[in-house]
């Protein structure tokens, strides 16, 4: 069976490539990586366990040192979560965590999206480059940049 109505994309073809190039601009300095995970609704009632389903679904725990990130958004249900490896999470701890999803729900309620995505990405990055610095002699990128879209 098909449909004959499109649904419209979550994000446009430009606001993909903006938060590709984030990603990508992340993780430049680091051996980290990060995956941005987008989808309307969360099946979950916390979307921490979302992200960490998705984390383990994408296979993100196979980085060598792991120190992958997911940021997961579920648009229409408002949802956003962001679940690092023990390798980064113990390292940038809790509070850190916390301060880049304030960050991005600040962009978010004033529908900047693609800002806070940016925003949030970025911090990441921070953390990622702080404990987990680019070698330019070893590091190489490990998972894809792309965004994953869900239903």
């Amino acid at each position: 069976m098909f449909s004959l109505f499109k649904r419209k994309p979550l994000l446009s073809q430009d606001e993909n490539e903006k938060v590709v190039r984030a990603i990508q601009d992340a993780e430049k300095q680091t051996s980290g990586e990060i995956r941005v995970f987008i989808e309307s609704k969360c099946k979950f009632i916390d979307p921490i366990d979302r992200a960490k389903e998705l984390f383990a679904q994408l296979k993100m725990e196979n980085t060598e040192q792991r120190n992958a990130v997911i940021l997961y958004i579920a648009i229409k249900d408002r949802q956003l979560a962001i679940y690092a490896d023990a390798g980064i999470h113990e390292k940038a701890g809790e509070e850190y965590w916390k301060s880049a999803v304030n960050k991005m729900i600040s962009h978010f309620t004033r529908n900047d999206y693609v800002g806070g995505i940016g925003i949030c990405l970025h911090q990441i990055g921070e953390a990622l480059k702080q404990y987990f610095p680019f070698d330019g002699t070893t590091d190489k990128n490990e998972l894809s940049d792309d965004i994953v879209f869900g239903k």
